[in-house]
């Protein structure tokens, strides 16, 4: 989500919010405007500390009740200080910065991010949270997979992630709020190419085993159970399914057909003879049809939606590959890494309009809203088409190019189907996935060469796919994302709309998790408190070194302790000592110093087995004076 720089008005209203009977939710009215906030927590009643919550924001007409539609709100979720109120002057200058994107003043949660997901060839999925503003990324988590995944998908809200391990027979549901695996399905032999239908009722799996199992599996996205295998014909397999869910469209590669399937009755009814090893497939809603290439005849033939039969029959040259229908839906991109062309189809009149010369073998194209990528498997380079010039047949194909990194995109180990071009937040960045130089890059169309980019922390990212976390429009005028709350305590809830222009803030308070409690306290380290009566020593003379330890969650001495060590060095850090502590008493220990020079000491504790490392124990700052003519009748010194 990309937010604009705004200075806002000291005029600015910011009314306090008024809490509503039943529940973690909040209303009110500014401008006419009238916004309503629930804060609903996925597995229990409370706002509780660590657990998944949506927050959902509703936007209406205060007069007419009509809700308002297509907004872009942004939100943070930031603690309050103890004691400190909702103030509303303070609210705009908070958002402010957080819109402004000040490095010294970022929220506790920040609800307009998204995640980068990488399909690694090590059996795992890397999600990074990528800080491009900042010049970093974090890595959130790391998902183990049974084996390389192939290809992958996302429910519309985006709480699933479908992946397929054609090694292990598997598809891989991951529950995208904590990054876990809920399940591993038994789909079948070989599972490979996905495809969710626009309904989200079924996931539709390519199986690509023996020739008796090669076919589909379909699951239900619900109950995550395969409900039919269907076979369909020898080879790999492409779907593609109708925009009423209605039909879905099987490629057999070996077979030359497209097996039609009924999705109420989950029944192929025909196998449709279509040319010479289909490879890919795309459905057209404009044309009511789905489209396959063929690598070896050269052909591209619409299989029509109505009469399930071939239809128009558009030849091309051997070796075309992956096709795609751009935004707009009137034209459909196809590209041929074996002569190095891209075809461009009016699905209107079904016939290619305009061919382009591309580089070093192009095999993928993806969109934006206004520009067609082109990756190349022999070449780094990544050839832009602006949607806006082309479609009028006989012109040439305007291509723009950056550099995607460093090596050619075919140089990875174990190249994917799955896209390795995505959209980032926004309608003009992108992401892409290089293999070879085991990197993401982030390019803002415009750009000579990508903005920023993150190594994928050692492993090949064979395709990328985005987690938008940032609040998305679910229904008419209701705006809303999911996120695991933060620590307990209070909480400032700040939302900022730029058209019509509104800030607000609403308090919100997170409970303590008593699982979490109790597993920091068993992790709390033990609470070491210095004895020392004077801070100024005498250099040559010893002084004895005093602390008590108590357990951190009852105040009890802590007896016994072997591993408490005491640590003394100079402000000019050119030498340090340390002292195995003794115990003198009841959770008393001591050790024995005797300054050598003038100066000032600094003194720090360790505590191992009582989880205290040194940089978090407490600081003795102490000073040595030379020692006086008449003090040196008496060498000890006790503080």
């Amino acid at each position: 989500m990309i937010l604009p720089v705004f200075t806002l008005a000291a005029a600015l209203s910011v009314p306090a919010a008024a809490p509503v009977p039943g529940g973690p939710q909040w209303k009110t009215i500014q401008d006419g405007i009238a916004l309503s906030l629930a804060i609903e927590p996925l597995d229990g009643k409370e706002l509780r500390e660590g657990r998944h919550a949506a927050l959902r924001f509703q936007f209406s007409d205060a007069g007419t009740g009509q809700p308002l539609s297509g907004l872009n709100p942004a939100a943070w979720l930031d603690r309050l200080k103890d004691g400190e109120t909702l103030d509303p002057k303070e609210c705009v200058q908070k958002v402010e910065e957080f819109v402004g994107g000040s490095i010294l003043k970022r929220p506790t949660l920040d609800l307009n991010v998204y995640y980068v997901l990488t399909l690694n060839a090590d059996s795992t999925i890397s999600v990074v949270d990528p800080l491009f503003g900042f010049g970093g990324t974090k890595l959130l988590a790391l998902v183990p997979l049974l084996s390389p995944g192939e290809d992958w998908t996302l429910t519309e809200d985006q709480g699933k992630l479908f992946v397929t391990q054609p090694e292990a027979g598997r598809v891989a549901v991951v529950e995208t709020a904590g990054w876990k695996v809920l399940s591993q399905v038994d789909a079948g032999a070989r599972p490979t190419r996905l495809a969710l239908q626009p309904d989200g009722a079924y996931l539709w799996v390519g199986l690509d085993g023996g020739s008796g199992a090669a076919g589909v599996a379909v699951l239900d996205t619900r109950t995550l159970r395969v409900v039919a295998r269907i076979p369909t014909g020898p080879g790999h397999h492409e779907i593609a399914l109708s925009d009423d869910s209605r039909h879905a469209f099987v490629t057999n590669q070996e077979g030359g057909t497209v097996s039609v399937i009924d999705v109420a009755r989950l029944r192929k009814v025909r196998d449709v003879k279509t040319g010479d090893r289909p490879v890919s497939i795309a459905w057209s809603s404009l044309a009511g049809a789905a489209y396959v290439t063929h690598e070896g005849d050269g052909t591209i033939v619409a299989v029509e939606g109505k009469t399930l039969k071939a239809g128009a029959r558009m030849r091309v040259q051997p070796g075309v590959g992956q096709i795609k229908v751009a935004p707009g839906k009137r034209l459909a991109f196809a590209v041929n890494p074996r002569t190095d062309a891209l075809y461009i189809i009016d699905l209107a009149a079904n016939r290619v309009v305009q061919t382009g010369e591309m580089r070093k073998g192009p095999d993928q194209v993806s969109f934006s809203e206004f520009l067609a990528y082109v990756r190349h498997r022999e070449s780094e380079t990544v050839l832009m088409v602006p949607l806006s010039q082309v479609g009028d047949p006989g012109k040439s194909v305007p291509v723009v190019d950056f550099p995607g990194g460093e090596h050619p995109f075919g140089r990875g180990k174990l190249p994917s189907a799955a896209d390795a071009i995505v959209r980032a937040p926004g309608p003009t960045a992108m992401l892409v996935a290089n293999p070879a130089d085991r990197a993401v890059y982030y390019y803002r169309e415009g750009m000579a060469a990508p903005m920023g980019s993150f190594r994928n922390y050692d492993r090949e990212p064979r395709a990328a796919l985005v987690v938008d976390r940032s609040l998305q429009e679910r229904g008419r005028g209701t705006y809303q994302t999911v996120t695991k709350l933060p620590p307990p305590g209070r909480y400032q809830v700040a939302l900022f709309l730029d058209a019509p222009r509104m800030t607000h803030c609403f308090e919100a308070e997170i409970v303590v998790d008593p699982e979490l409690e109790a597993a920091r306290r068993r992790a709390a380290p033990v609470r070491v408190e210095p004895l020392v009566e004077s801070p100024f020593l005498t250099v040559g003379r010893e002084v004895r070194l005093r602390f008590r330890l108590t357990d951190p969650n009852t105040g009890e001495p802590r007896k016994g302790v072997s591993d408490f060590t005491v640590m003394a060095f100079p402000a000019s850090g050119a030498w340090q000592r340390r002292w195995l502590a003794r115990e003198v008493g009841d959770g008393l220990y001591e050790v024995t110093f005797v300054p050598s020079e003038p100066g000032a000491y600094t003194v720090q504790e360790e505590c191992p087995s009582g989880r205290l490392p040194f940089h978090l124990s407490p600081r003795v700052l102490l000073r040595a004076d030379p020692a006086k003519p008449a003090d040196t009748a008496n060498p000890t010194q006790s503080p």
